[in-house]
């Protein structure tokens, strides 16, 4: 074997040694956390808890790898972010929001999903339940992330408490008004972050990116876009990343982040007032006004899911650990001690670090092409929905509403697109067949004018063309393609299928892989 055939073989197997890389580097760390808990646990239930904290770190890693991707992905697509700042970013800000403002208790039976009582009578049991379903959705999120699907962590977890109440208890232990308002969420969450996302980017264009100079349009409504974009930041920071350890009432938080958002305008808008002169009347000179609130929108995000989905990990964890601690009483609510939720900090650092490019790229380039732009409206989408659907007490995901986001971008650009493709099949046809320099001196003013007066001047072309004031002699070829429906797909329908597949099954299948670990938990300990 000569020495180019062995520089073969090392290429084609660099991508395994990657990936053993980090599959040993996540073993490390489940065998750190083995070690710390068996080191500090004491008496009976010590080797349960073992057991419990090395599952719970597993699930911490696999929300890091799946989960974070929402709040970075976009930035990243859109190339505010390198994908390696990306991921230091997120996993300071989710490491940050865990410690800080984590909380210091939680539900030992998350969203009501089952119900308490029927599982009171049996510590024993509880901690199966507990176990199984942490192990469930751990599991679950693991299968998502290597094919590349963003799924909610929160649905994931649901799901599994539910499989595993059944096998303990039957369908009598589940709350199913709590059931069909998650199973709303699956429409409600992606429909309004599409809406909203599609929103702001049609509001953008008009009144940016449609205008004839561009850079003075930006000057105007860029502070007042990423004002209104520290409003929502601020109010969503306050309500859910703060709202652990400084509760506040929505009013409140309403007026105390319009006061940053205040001072966040007169500095954007004097920033603004300065660059405007030095970028180019572009979509690309607009956009990089954007990269900075973009990064900033990243590290907020991070924080506030770090603070509120560190519950998802070390929730049936912290609930395991008062059981045992208490003597076997089972309380509706479980403190959460540090050591606990450093392992999901620690756990969600490091599952981001290692697993969550795949699932940043999906989210970020796989889907639909991003700019600035586009990935401020996602980021406007992830917030103003959260906010309002908490106030309405709509149940909603957050990964579905940034995922939404990104497809409600992509579907408003095909419609434009389509509809632009339209206007230019209808300038054509309406000219003298073989006339391109009338074509071409009617596109330069078109292309000036602003949206309502590129109407008038197709209303103007049609009315002379049927008043034949306009020696047109349409073609076959013009007249079909005026007929013609433009469609340029920009969003990857495979996603799209790929995606929603994955959000329906999310419930059913972490619940069946939550029954049989029950199953098979009860048959060891009672044989």
């Amino acid at each position: 074997m000569d020495l180019k055939n062995i520089n073969d073989i090392e290429r084609a197997t660099a991508h395994g040694r990657s990936e053993l890389f980090r599959i040993g580097i996540a073993f490390l760390f489940i065998v750190g956390v083995m070690l710390y808990t068996a080191i500090r646990g004491q008496g009976e239930g010590s080797m349960v808890l073992v057991i419990a904290a090395m599952i719970g770190g597993y699930m911490a890693m696999n929300i890091g790898a799946n989960d974070v991707a929402n709040n970075v992905g976009p930035a990243v697509g859109s190339k505010a972010l390198t994908l390696g700042g990306a991921l230091v970013i997120a996993a300071i800000f989710e490491a940050a929001g865990a410690l800080i403002a984590g909380g210091e208790v939680v539900g030992t039976i998350r969203s009501g999903i089952i119900n308490p009582d029927m599982l009171h009578d049996s510590a024993e049991t509880f901690i199966w339940v507990m176990l199984a379903a942490l192990l469930a959705g751990a599991l679950w999120l693991n299968f998502a992330t290597a094919v590349g699907a963003p799924v909610s962590t929160t649905h994931s977890i649901v799901g599994a408490v539910l499989g595993a109440g059944v096998a303990a208890r039957g369908f009598d232990i589940v709350n199913w008004s709590s059931m069909s308002a998650i199973a709303s969420s699956w429409v409600i969450s992606p429909v309004l972050g599409g809406l909203v996302a599609a929103f702001f980017l049609y509001v953008i264009k008009r009144s940016i990116t449609y205008q004839a100079d561009m850079a003075a349009a930006a000057r105007k409504m860029v502070p007042l876009l990423i004002g209104f974009m520290a409003w929502s930041f601020g109010a969503y920071l306050l309500l859910k990343g703060l709202g652990k350890v400084w509760k506040l009432s929505f009013i409140e938080a309403l007026i105390y982040s319009f006061g940053f958002a205040v001072i966040v305008f007169g500095v954007v808008r004097h920033r603004a007032s300065r660059e405007v002169h030095v970028i180019a009347n572009t979509k690309s000179g607009v956009n990089k006004l954007f990269t900075m609130p973009l990064i900033f929108a990243a590290a907020l995000l991070s924080f506030a899911h770090g603070s509120n989905d560190v519950a998802n990990a070390v929730g049936p964890l912290a609930a395991i650990v008062d059981v045992i601690t208490s003597g076997g009483v089972i309380n509706d609510k479980a403190a959460i001690p540090l050591w606990v939720m450093g392992v999901g900090a620690a756990g969600i650092a490091l599952g981001l670090a290692l697993f969550g490019p795949k699932v940043i790229r999906t989210v970020g380039t796989e889907i639909t092409e991003l700019d600035q732009m586009r990935a401020y409206c996602i980021a406007m989408a992830a917030t103003i929905t959260v906010i309002v659907a908490s106030q309405l007490g709509l149940p909603v995901s957050s990964t579905h509403i940034a995922v939404g986001g990104v497809f409600g971008v992509g579907f408003l650009r095909e419609y434009l697109k389509s509809n632009y493709d339209r206007m230019m099949a209808e300038i054509k046809a309406h000219h003298p067949e073989g006339d391109q320099a009338a074509i071409d001196a009617f596109l330069v003013l078109f292309n000036k004018a602003s949206v309502d007066e590129k109407g008038d001047m197709l209303r103007d072309l049609k009315l002379r063309s049927k008043r034949r004031e306009d020696p047109a002699n349409f073609s076959k070829v013009e007249r079909k393609g005026l007929r013609k429906v433009y469609k340029r797909q920009l969003v990857k329908r495979s996603q799209l299928i790929r995606i929603a597949a994955a959000w329906v099954i999310t419930v059913p299948a972490s619940a069946l892989m939550a029954a049989l670990i029950f199953y098979m938990i009860r048959g060891m300990m009672i044989s």
